[in-house]
């Protein structure tokens, strides 16, 4: 059963920073692009970050480039969300998933969501 669980979310205020952390298990991690998705109330899920298998190559958002940082630790099954210099419009559910193509289809999974609200 794959499991990917994240935590570190919060109330924060505009400036301030916050790491996520999501765990994985049940999956050959390391095989896995790791994205971060956010959702804001009334809005469509977006895509924040990415990260490739090996960690070599990741992308932004344009709205968070040069605040957040994506990062994994394969030994450890993890992947980050740093997030520096957060403003209001940051406030969403924020959410981890794993990806990978393969012979037969697309293979993703999604965790519960980790709420992030910035708010002075």
């Amino acid at each position: 059963q794959v499991q990917l669980v994240e935590s570190g979310g919060g109330l924060v205020q505009p400036g301030g920073s916050l790491r996520l952390s999501c765990a994985a298990s049940g999956l050959f991690f390391s095989i896995y692009a790791m994205n971060w998705y956010r959702q804001a109330p009334g809005k469509e899920r977006e895509l924040v970050a990415t990260i490739t298998s090996a960690g070599g190559s990741t992308n932004y958002a344009e709205s968070v480039k040069g605040r957040f940082t994506i990062s994994r630790d394969n030994a450890k099954n993890t992947v980050y969300l740093q997030m520096n210099s957060l403003k209001p419009e940051d406030t969403a559910v924020y959410y981890c998933n794993a990806e990978k193509i393969m012979v037969g289809g697309i293979y993703t999974y999604w965790g519960q969501g980790t709420q992030v609200t910035v708010s002075s």
